[in-house]
């Protein structure tokens, strides 16, 4: 039986706020929590949109603290697609950031009738 570590009340209503305008910005995107459990210092949430995807972890602050190997896994996720630390000074910085990962680099598929 594990026991879940509980974020100060601040840090879960600015992460359950941010996880709402992120599916209001990007419909159909999928946010997934983490297990924290199977991979220490993983970021909590993955986002899923289209055929892309970002990972955050939500800080109370700037200076929050930062979990055994965060600081490692944010930075390996950030090479291989987005990934960041995001905590209410820097939220639009985080959304404009996943703007611009989200947007569509593709070639737009023409539909025959």
């Amino acid at each position: 039986c594990s026991k879940e570590v509980k974020m100060p009340q601040l840090e879960s209503k600015f992460k359950s706020d941010l996880i709402k305008e992120i599916q209001t910005m990007f419909p159909g995107a999928i946010v997934l929590k983490t297990n924290a459990n199977q991979i220490q210092g993983m970021a909590d949430n993955i986002i899923l949109f289209r055929n892309k995807w970002a990972a955050f972890d939500a800080k109370q602050s700037w200076n929050s603290s930062h979990q055994q190997n965060q600081d490692y896994y944010i930075k390996l996720l950030n090479e291989m697609s987005y990934a960041a630390f995001v905590h209410p000074q820097n939220k639009e910085d985080f959304l404009y950031d996943l703007q611009q990962t989200f947007r569509f680099s593709g070639r737009a598929r023409i539909l025959k009738p």
